[in-house]
């Protein structure tokens, strides 16, 4: 009954992600091929990943960059939209495109005497704005969430880690179960 038990979990372990993920993808596809309200299956996906990347090609095109800013600008003048529309683009932002912010991981000592640290990602390398020389900002990400805490904390705290940002949010997003684990620490930033 033990190997029954152990098996019956060992199958929990890989069918419970991949059943999850499945659902996940179909009911992405299934709503973005609804919004256009075609008859195939498919086809209004196929055109939606289609047309988000003929926009991102406009984007990056010298000539028509002047238009989509200009609608950019309108979205971030009117109150109500520009609090909407600011905030999702530069989450979205903060992951892709030029200006990405969860680019230097960081382990961040947290007391003086050294004995707690927490990785994180430098968001502001000066926060003099604030008042704040010799600070820098560091997001840490909570898991298993979409949430997160801003800290700041002195310059000598903070030490780059020789790791790719991707894994360390990996890592840091599951609770330390995924992503790479080891990783080399940089001196600290000063």
């Amino acid at each position: 009954m033990r190997r029954f038990i152990r098996y019956f979990l060992e199958g929990l372990l890989y069918v419970i992600p991949l059943a999850v993920t499945i659902y996940i993808l179909y009911t992405i596809f299934v709503t973005v091929d609804s919004w256009l309200g075609l008859g195939i299956p498919g086809v209004g996906f196929v055109l939606t990943i289609v047309g988000i990347t003929v926009i991102g090609f406009l984007a990056s095109n010298v000539l028509t960059r002047g238009v989509l800013s200009l609608v950019s600008k309108v979205f971030e003048r009117v109150p109500f939209i520009k609090l909407i529309y600011t905030s999702i683009k530069d989450l979205i932002g903060a992951f892709v495109g030029e200006k990405k912010s969860f680019d230097k991981p960081v382990l961040v000592t947290l007391s003086k005497e050294g004995s707690a640290k927490a990785i994180g990602f430098i968001t502001k390398e000066s926060m003099e704005a604030y008042g704040l020389d010799d600070h820098v900002a560091v997001y840490f990400p909570q898991s298993y969430n979409f949430a997160g805490n801003l800290l700041f904390f002195p310059s000598d705290q903070v030490q780059p880690l020789d790791v790719e940002s991707s894994e360390a949010m990996a890592f840091l997003v599951s609770g330390g179960v995924s992503g790479k684990a080891e990783s080399t620490v940089k001196k600290p930033i000063s």
